[in-house]
């Protein structure tokens, strides 16, 4: 399906980081990290890359996985101003062939195959039954994917479960919500679990302690001073992410029927293992009458390896036939 070398990109909202798969089967070799705020567009980005990427072979195709619905040959980023498209990039580097999929495509791809090291359990983590498996992150904002059985291949179905609605769920959660800051008139799930989401978790945290409006404070801030515990509101701020998080892990697992586990990868999820080893995570991952005995099997992991997304992109180059997936094509001679 795809000419090599080539060129592999994880596109979020702050970072885009792209590497270069040389040959069928091998594993990507890192170009650069290029923060999306620097370039005025995509080509850019990728040309700062390859030219710090060193000598080699140019890229004769391009798999891009971006921080954004999928759903046309332009496609916008969801949290930067960055537009897509394969057409544009295959003919500014003269590529055979450009393919962009959801971010979450190559991190369920990835997951058929991850090892055992890659991943840090929360909770029970004995052997999963196998079935689906769902992938999800909370970073910039917040992506989900669900890798499917299908026959001898393997499904990938991605989703706006970022998008959907999150409420309290008991008397504590519901005096924060009162104060929680609202997008676009809405609590969403990607509004609370994602980076801007910790910093207005603490925010509302703050306010309903207080009984006034509080400034919101950076989300590493948030993080920092909730694992230390010199911020109270930060502490709590940090559980409570956990909690919600559990709960929509649990959700996903439930709409998938995920008995091959759930997968939590993102920027945040490997900061705060310890937070979401507390309890808290899996207790409402488990409240789910009446599957709770199912979802006491389900295991949780972080994937902890280093740019995760690289791994999915090099399977789905080298192993095309293996999975199902929707993504733009985009090709030289179509």
């Amino acid at each position: 399906m795809f000419e090599f070398p080539v060129l592999v990109g994880d596109v979020g909202g702050t970072n885009a980081r792209f590497a270069l798969v040389e040959a069928k089967g091998a594993a990507p070799r890192l170009l650069s990290h290029e923060a999306t705020a620097r370039h005025p567009d995509p080509s850019s980005a990728i040309r700062a890359a390859l030219a710090k990427g060193g000598e080699g072979a140019a890229p004769r195709a391009a798999i891009l996985a971006i921080a954004g619905r999928v759903d046309g040959p332009k496609v916008q980023l969801t949290n930067a101003h960055w537009v897509i498209e394969g057409a544009r990039i295959g003919a500014d580097f003269g590529l055979s062939s450009a393919v962009v999929v959801n971010d979450y495509v190559p991190v369920a791809a990835g997951a058929a195959g991850i090892a055992p090291h890659d991943l840090t359990p929360v909770g029970p983590h004995g052997d999963a039954p196998g079935g689906a498996k769902v992938v999800l992150g909370p970073g910039t904002g917040f992506g989900a994917a669900a890798l499917v059985p299908y026959a001898d291949r393997l499904a990938i179905v991605s989703t706006e479960a970022g998008h959907t609605e999150l409420g309290p769920s008991d008397a504590e959660e519901e005096a924060i919500w009162h104060a929680l800051e609202r997008v676009e008139g809405r609590v969403t799930v990607e509004t609370l679990l994602s980076g801007p989401g910790l910093a207005r978790l603490h925010a509302a945290i703050a306010a309903t302690r207080s009984g006034r409006p509080a400034e919101k404070i950076e989300p590493a801030a948030v993080t920092e001073g909730g694992l230390s515990g010199a911020d109270p509101d930060a502490r709590q701020a940090l559980a409570l992410f956990a909690k919600l998080l559990g709960r929509v892990c649990g959700d996903l697992a439930l709409t998938f029927l995920a008995t091959g586990g759930v997968f939590i990868g993102g920027g945040i999820a490997p900061r705060i293992v310890e937070v979401l080893n507390a309890g808290g995570f899996r207790a409402a991952f488990e409240r789910k009458a009446p599957f709770a005995q199912m979802m006491r099997d389900i295991p949780t992991s972080v994937i902890t390896v280093h740019d995760p997304a690289f791994t999915g992109l090099a399977a789905l180059a080298s192993q095309g036939d293996t999975f199902v997936y929707h993504g733009q094509v985009w090709r030289e001679d179509a």
